[in-house]
């Protein structure tokens, strides 16, 4: 049965985990909560929220955008989605992390923009990251500095790893209808049956364990043309259909191929690691 959840870090991070313990979860919550209404201010064109938004002294990387230059451009972006909105890109936001102190933060958090009239004038979504540097300053949080750049095969699959995961906990049936492959093929970590896309979704829709904490211990990936193969140990605790206690690790590996410019799950499967001294 595929795990619940990955607590998934990404290694840029792993520098900064100092911080997480001087980041409560209302940090967070309101960092996140900046973040997005920065964003809707620049969707409506708001141009004293943005003023509001950006530090006087912000500088973008690596174009070495200024304050002005950038609320400039947003506001020209702004105003040609408003001449043409049926041809306007949605972009959302996801995957949040999020470190701070007292008076510093950095914000990270995974772009979708989907683009109306892309390649042969068919709608597709592309998948950016963008990483933001904050500074309270006057008892408000200021962006000081911003970075961005597009996902490698490598980031975006440890991404889709995350969604499949966010995606079984919350039964999304619609999600694994796209993102398996139809010849897709899954091992049962219990009992070693094999089943088919249709027979994949149906377990996952028919699961009633509960997981308490689920943690990934190491995700390895690698890629071979249009075909990847994402290892993993994961920890999870919780209670199963029956209401019994359990702890324990399993084994993953997971195979995605590359089809029409996008990845799908191709075969998964996880084995029980024995704890010692059972």
């Amino acid at each position: 049965m595929k795990r619940i959840l990955v607590m998934f870090v990404l290694t840029f991070a792993a520098t900064a985990g100092y911080a997480f313990g001087e980041c409560s979860d209302a940090d967070r919550k309101a960092l996140e909560a900046f973040d997005r209404a920065w964003g809707d201010a620049g969707q409506k064109g708001d141009r004293a929220a943005l003023m509001n938004v950006y530090a006087d002294d912000y500088v973008s990387l690596p174009e070495m955008v200024n304050k002005t230059l950038t609320i400039e451009n947003t506001m020209k972006a702004f105003e040609a989605d408003k001449a043409a909105p049926q041809m306007a890109d949605a972009i959302t936001h996801d995957n949040y992390m999020i470190t701070c102190t007292p008076l510093t933060a950095t914000v990270t958090h995974r772009n979708a923009v989907t683009v109306k009239n892309g390649t042969g004038g068919k709608e597709e979504t592309f998948y950016t990251r963008s990483v933001h540097f904050l500074e309270k300053r006057g008892g408000k949080w200021q962006v000081v500095s911003n970075a961005g750049h597009d996902l490698s095969d490598y980031d975006f699959l440890g991404y889709m790893e995350m969604d499949w995961n966010n995606a079984y906990t919350k039964h999304d049936a619609a999600w694994f209808e796209k993102n398996y492959a139809d010849d897709m093929s899954e091992v049962d970590t219990a009992d070693g049956k094999m089943s088919n896309k249709k027979q994949a979704i149906a377990a996952m829709l028919a699961d009633k364990t509960v997981s308490d904490s689920v943690k990934i211990e190491s995700m390895n990936t690698r890629i071979e043309g249009n075909t990847a193969v994402v290892t993993s140990v994961v920890h999870s605790k919780g209670r199963d259909e029956k209401g019994q206690a359990f702890d324990r690790r399993t084994r993953y590996t997971d195979v995605f191929v590359k089809r029409d410019g996008r990845w799908q799950v191709w075969a998964t499967q996880g084995t029980r690691i024995p704890v010692e001294g059972k």
